[in-house]
């Protein structure tokens, strides 16, 4: 028993908070070490329904990349507020009506996140951990700086421009709807909404969400990271099937500074999976495997030494 008590006196502590917000609060966990807490970071989420522990209810995947890496970097001495992103999870309240939700609403909620991680944690700012569409997010946030936000942390995140990866995609699409898809993506990356979008593609292209993607087709990441002067970590697996190791060097490119890590044999939720898909894909379905070793590692090292 005493061991027990022991332990659980030694385990980081998980606080659920809040940040006010319109129309309604958005939530999310602040894990802090045991011991003296020598960083603070905010983990953003990646695209569509994705929550707080990086899992998503709607698709069925429960990997929680995003709490084993809370987990790793509490035992390193990084406090973290991971986040349930506006319209998911405890913060669905939060969540404006599709037409009205832009990219920028991500972004000042990073914004806002890493003054509070900062706050509770008594840091003086907080890095910012984007995964997926996240890293999009945080090199967005910095775009004209922020003395709470101390750095970027980019896992899995695109180098190019949302439309030259939606390209990508849709490339096996047959004609005419390839065509048809290539059509509207031009006329929404030059600010300009698709009225009759074909049927086959509403999914992608509907009314309601092309409003969204006006905002988000405008981001280039790449620009975005050149332009920043803070300390940037790109961390990105080889056997990623959603983003790949050209992405990753296309940010280190465009900014040398930058100190990039390639993962062998680590796909897109951080863990070690081979490059077939389906044997990749049911990783995402395992919340008890680990997160790939060096992960945790190479981004505490790098918060760590920059301070």
């Amino acid at each position: 028993m005493l061991t027990l008590a022991a332990a659980l006196l030694l385990s980081p502590v998980a606080t659920p908070v809040e940040l006010a917000s319109s129309p309604a609060p958005l939530h999310g966990t602040l894990l802090t070490p045991e011991g003296p807490t020598r960083a603070a970071a905010v983990v953003l989420p990646g695209s569509g329904p994705t929550d707080r522990d990086g899992d998503s209810a709607q698709f069925g995947l429960r990997a929680a990349p995003y709490r084993l890496l809370a987990e790793g970097l509490a035992e390193r001495g990084i406090a973290t507020i991971r986040i349930d992103k506006r319209g998911v999870g405890e913060s669905a309240a939060a969540g404006p009506a599709e037409a009205n939700l832009r990219f920028n609403a991500y972004v000042d909620d990073a914004r806002a996140w890493a003054a509070e991680a900062a706050a509770k944690t008594g840091r003086p700012c907080a890095w910012l951990i984007g995964h997926s569409e996240g890293a999009l997010v945080a090199l967005a946030a910095v775009a004209n700086g922020d003395d709470k936000i101390c750095g970027l942390i980019l896992l899995s995140g695109a180098g190019r421009p949302a439309g030259a990866v939606l390209r990508e995609q849709l490339a096996a699409l047959p004609e005419p709807l390839k065509t048809q898809a290539d059509a509207a993506l031009t006329e929404l990356e030059a600010g300009r909404t698709v009225a009759n979008p074909p049927a086959e593609l509403a999914a992608l292209f509907r009314p309601s969400v092309q409003p969204y993607l006006i905002s988000w087709l405008a981001l280039d990441p790449a620009k975005l990271a050149a332009a920043y002067d803070g300390p940037i970590f790109v961390g990105q697996g080889t056997t990623d099937l959603q983003v790949g190791v050209a992405d990753a060097e296309a940010i280190k490119a465009a900014q040398p500074r930058a100190t990039l890590v390639l993962w062998d044999g680590v796909n897109h939720v951080l863990k070690t999976a081979p490059a077939d898909r389906a044997a990749n894909a049911a990783t995402y379905m395992d919340p008890t495997l680990p997160l790939a070793p060096g992960v945790v590692e190479a981004v505490a090292d790098f918060v760590l030494q920059s301070r």
